[in-house]
């Protein structure tokens, strides 16, 4: 487990299988992550019992984050499309909205560094924001990232097109 004195990182447990069905099905959190199709509680299920994959096997991994105090789950981060021989990997995060702008992101945030740079010997992170997402530009860049690129008309929103930056963090 990866924690400090708020909040606990943890794998996926088949008790939280509900709540990520909810989440993954959210239309709000499936536009920010570019998922298109429901997802099946029965997927969710099969990547829960698979979770117990080591990240080299898997080449993603997925953090259950617990609010300590309330034992309340309150998001989850992602590490995805994992090089191991490039050392480096995209991150994700995700917080439900009665823990946003609290700290609580950029808490679990500079948990994963941390353990990416110690744990896994990782030399960056990545990340992919739309234009539009400012609160997650603050996020990311407060905790080190930097726009090296843009990806000019790259997601359809509201038959509008917008703009996605790309941020790398090296460690």
């Amino acid at each position: 487990m990866i924690e400090n004195e708020n909040i606990l990182l943890r794998a996926p447990e088949l008790e939280d299988l509900d709540q990520l069905f909810l989440w993954e099905n959210d239309a709000s959190v499936r536009l920010l992550s570019n998922a298109h199709t429901p997802v099946s509680r029965f997927s969710l299920e099969q990547y829960i019992l698979s979770a117990k994959q080591d990240i080299y096997e898997a080449k993603q991994a997925r953090f259950m984050a617990v609010e300590k105090k309330q034992d309340r789950l309150i998001g989850h981060i992602d590490l995805f499309d994992f090089d191991p021989h490039h050392r480096r990997a995209g991150v994700g995060i995700m917080v439900i909205d009665s823990y946003r702008i609290k700290g609580y992101a950029a808490a679990m945030l500079q948990l994963i560094i941390n353990y990416c740079a110690a744990e896994l010997e990782m030399h960056q992170l990545f990340c992919n924001i739309a234009a539009n997402n400012q609160a997650s530009l603050r996020l990311f860049t407060k905790a080190g990232f930097a726009v090296c690129g843009e990806k000019k008309e790259w997601l359809r929103y509201n038959k509008t097109w917008i703009n996605e930056y790309i941020l790398q963090h090296f460690l």
